[in-house]
């Protein structure tokens, strides 16, 4: 299991087409042989209902409501949620382009410095969350689980590792998790950031 399991973690026009102009490259320019990369697709639109908030929720709500107003972005409104990969901390309001950033990477960048906060000392039963804008990364998640089993069937019919495209280590967990107790496939993650990419293989292939 690749090392993104203890890290953290559908685009419109504008800022979402994620490395749409990139292909995977080795060192000579050509794609790496054995392997396909696996590109993403459009994701659906997820369900967004609120959940009732816990109360060990609240302390990190707050925090993320004093951040956001530090940054500058007013106006907002912070909800929690969960879903099947995690906790989400999602941000609604008029225009969160800049919050979200290209590709997502402010949101992030975000995430990452959010939770070293709310972890900071820490030892064991540490807690993350997924910062979310607009839907963003929730979309993000339905599709990405939606590829590792696409990418899964693929690699079990083609009999070879199947190498997805770039993404974030945020989105690589995604797939890992997804893939994680599958007894026909391993994933791991390969290559150096930005342009570390999972690769599913069919067991024994690796």
């Amino acid at each position: 299991m690749a090392d993104e399991l203890g890290s953290q973690n559908g685009e419109n026009s504008e800022y979402g087409q994620r490395r749409r102009g990139r292909r995977g490259t080795g060192s000579n320019g050509d794609r790496p042989r054995g392997r396909t990369i696996e590109r993403a697709p459009e994701p659906p639109a997820p369900p967004r209902a609120a959940q009732p908030e816990p109360e060990t929720v609240k302390p990190a709500r707050e925090l993320l409501e004093a951040i956001l107003q530090r940054m500058g972005i007013a106006d907002v409104r912070v909800r929690y949620y969960a879903r099947s990969e995690g906790e989400y901390l999602e941000v609604d309001g008029p225009d969160l382009a800049n919050l979200i950033g290209r590709h997502g990477h402010t949101l992030e960048a975000l995430n990452l410095i959010f939770n070293n906060i709310v972890n900071a000392g820490v030892k064991k039963d540490r807690h993350y969350f997924t910062i979310d804008a607009e839907g963003y990364r929730a979309r993000r998640a339905d599709m990405l689980k939606g590829l590792a089993l696409a990418t899964l069937e693929r690699a079990m019919r083609e009999k070879r590792p199947i190498m997805l495209e770039p993404m974030l280590p945020s989105e690589r967990k995604v797939i890992h998790l997804a893939l994680a107790d599958n007894p026909f496939v391993t994933t791991e993650s390969s290559g150096v950031e930005p342009e570390r990419r999972v690769v599913v293989s069919p067991r024994g292939t690796g």
